[in-house]
């Protein structure tokens, strides 16, 4: 599903060239559930980026669904994670002018679903919402925009499915019931799930753990 070989990311800093990830070997399997765990600046939100083509490696080679993601330019990135990705961002990222409706359909329009109003009401009825397609975000509770965020993400039917800190904006309670919509959203859709925490009980829930220091990978736990 996913391979990366020899992957390091380096950026310009303020004092000069700023190495955050050297040396990332992975590989992941279709349908696993994989969680990015570390202190942070360990690496683990730059992996991610990696790993959705919103970050291009310094160096080494990512393949996605048999095809290299670093041969890619910018639209094509674009397009493939259009087609085969959903992205779940700590901040929400909807768009404040438009309808929790609106925001859900938006990636249905720009794949040129034709149903894509009706598909967006099914996706917000999935996550408890259906109620609230008319509303803002503003309009909103945190909670409420995040369970947005995600049926928003798995609108298109995404193969993979990725999460950085999908609860960090979140009270104990809703970050829970986001949580339980995720993976049920996953389990619905047969996803591929990584995601980035820095929760212990929700990195259990991952059949597979992957601890990152210093932008290195440290520690791979498999779940009993």
């Amino acid at each position: 599903m996913l391979s990366l070989k020899d992957v390091s990311l380096t950026l310009d800093g303020n004092a000069g060239p700023v190495t955050i990830l050297q040396g990332i070997s992975l590989e992941v399997e279709k349908g696993e559930t994989l969680a990015l765990v570390g202190p942070s600046g360990s690496g683990k939100s730059s992996l991610l980026m990696l790993l959705g083509g919103l970050e291009r490696a310094s160096r080494g080679s990512i393949s996605c669904l048999g095809q290299d993601l670093t041969d890619m330019n910018e639209d094509r990135l674009a397009r493939f994670r259009r087609e085969h990705m959903g992205v779940v961002f700590q901040s929400f990222h909807l768009i404040p002018t438009m309808t929790a409706l609106e925001n859900v359909a938006t990636p249905l329009e720009l794949a040129g679903e034709p149903e894509a109003m009706d598909r967006a009401a099914e996706e917000l009825a999935a996550v408890g919402l259906g109620h609230r397609a008319g509303h803002y975000p503003g309009q909103m509770s945190g909670g409420e925009q995040q369970r947005v965020a995600l049926a928003r993400a798995v609108a298109t039917r995404p193969k993979i499915l990725l999460a950085d800190e999908p609860t960090g904006n979140l009270d104990g309670a809703n970050g829970e019931a986001v949580i339980n919509l995720l993976f049920d959203l996953r389990d619905r859709h047969g996803a591929t799930l990584i995601m980035v925490t820095h929760a212990p009980d929700l990195a259990a829930r991952c059949s597979r753990q992957l601890r990152l220091i210093d932008g290195r990978i440290a520690l791979a736990e498999t779940a009993a």
